[in-house]
């Protein structure tokens, strides 16, 4: 499945200049699908996925659209028709290709999309140090960091589809060690400030600051892990409608669900194909729903995402150095296989669930123009989920970061860390 051999671009977060991290950003995605063929890039396993091809051309019509097209003198679009194929949800662009037929994108190929890529790579060049578009750069690398994720995730859901389980990454994974008793951090309460402050790049749907009220509350230390996960299992979990919220018991009922995403007897899927399951790595590939049925059945709750920052305020999420600050914790690097192992993090790992609803805060205004459809408009029936996951470039979170996903939804490196009432 190598298409070549190549180097592993690292991303840290060190307040890099944003010319430093475009070219780090887009050299990153393009060094994870070296190992894809043009089949793997091309193919689309559900609804919620795209296929990898679609993510590389997704993020070039981006730079093309919001950059270049406005702001290069010059510049002449790559192909006329292409951004029919890759605007994604954009209603002010125009008209576009049905989600759904993304797989059915047999051309252009992949090393076509490539080419494409790098043509636009240069074309950025004279804009990347010009402080008028600092922050359309900004939002399109951070942009392009949550479609390495996905595009990670996808090829994943994808690759799990054929029978034979084919690894995208040679090799076994490594064990993660033992896990040490759950403890919990303590919060007295109080008038807490939440969200962005403005001197640095958030996403629009992290702000306004504002204060919440919060009771008393304990959170634990670290996430839930697969062997926990596996006493709930045998314990009855997934037959229990008493755990279970009335959509997600419907849920489990109609779909047969009973267990994580990927699993099977003393077995998970990963990058690598069918590896042996680490009990004490964290589960992840779960939903909202089972993420608030294992919290009931362990006599605790998810928290609200106030709770989650409140914890995790003034702590550095994009840490590369876990032995010095230990919140930064495990998270994507560079071009090698994703995979949760475990640690006293609050960031990294796997995205972990919240009970809070995926709402705007008081005063919140879209931006305007195109910009503006980027979050805004999804805040309606999805759940809140912060931290990071082994999966997210690191340096893209932060303490204040909203990501949001409808209760059902398990394909990502969802996992879930509890909480109680103190």
């Amino acid at each position: 499945m190598h298409r070549s051999e190549h180097h592993k671009p690292a991303i840290r977060n060190d307040h890099v200049p944003l010319g430093q991290a475009f070219r780090a950003t887009r050299a990153l995605t393009e060094a994870l699908v070296a190992p894809l063929s043009d089949a793997d890039a091309s193919i689309q396993s559900m609804e919620d996925a795209s296929p990898a091809k679609w993510h590389l051309a997704h993020t070039t019509w981006f730079w093309e659209t919001f950059l270049l097209r406005e702001h290069a003198p010059g510049y002449s679009l790559f192909r006329e028709d292409w951004p029919f194929l890759f605007n994604s949800y954009y209603e002010s662009e125009g008209a576009r290709i049905s989600r759904t037929a993304r797989g059915m994108l047999s051309r252009p190929t992949l090393d076509e999309v490539l080419e494409w890529r790098g043509i636009v790579n240069d074309a950025m060049t004279p804009l990347l140090d010009d402080p008028a578009f600092g922050d359309l750069i900004a939002l399109g690398v951070a942009h392009e960091q949550q479609h390495t994720e996905l595009l990670l995730t996808d090829i994943k859901h994808a690759l799990f589809q054929n029978p034979l389980g084919p690894a995208m990454w040679e090799g076994s994974a490594p064990a993660s060690g033992s896990t040490a008793p759950m403890d919990w951090h303590q919060h007295p309460g109080g008038i807490a400030l939440v969200g962005h402050d403005a001197d640095s790049f958030a996403f629009d749907n992290e702000g306004p600051r504002h204060r919440v009220l919060l009771e008393p509350f304990t959170l634990a230390d670290r996430l839930v892990t697969n062997g926990e996960w596996d006493a709930f299992i045998a314990d009855g979990g997934y037959a229990d409608a008493r755990l279970w919220l009335s959509d997600g018991w419907a849920w489990v009922q109609r779909e047969g669900i009973a267990g994580p995403l990927y699993w099977r007897e003393g077995e998970h899927f990963i990058h690598q194909g069918w590896q042996a399951r680490d009990p004490n790595a964290p589960v992840t590939h779960i939903s909202h729903f089972e993420a608030d049925a294992f919290a009931t059945w362990a006599g605790a709750r998810l928290p609200t995402e106030f709770e989650w920052e409140a914890i995790a305020r003034g702590q550095d999420g994009s840490s590369s150095a876990p032995a010095h600050d230990p919140t930064g914790g495990n998270q994507l690097d560079s071009a090698a296989p994703p995979l949760p192992t475990g640690g006293p993090d609050l960031f990294g790992d796997c995205w972990q669930f919240t009970r809070s609803s995926y709402l705007p805060y008081p005063g919140f205004r879209p931006a305007a123009g195109a910009v503006g459809e980027y979050n805004g408009k999804f805040m309606s029936g999805q759940v809140i989920l912060r931290g990071a996951s082994c999966a997210t470039v690191r340096g893209h979170s932060r303490a204040s970061y909203r990501n949001f996903f409808y209760p059902h939804q398990r394909w990502q490196f969802t996992g879930l860390r509890l909480a109680k009432d103190a």
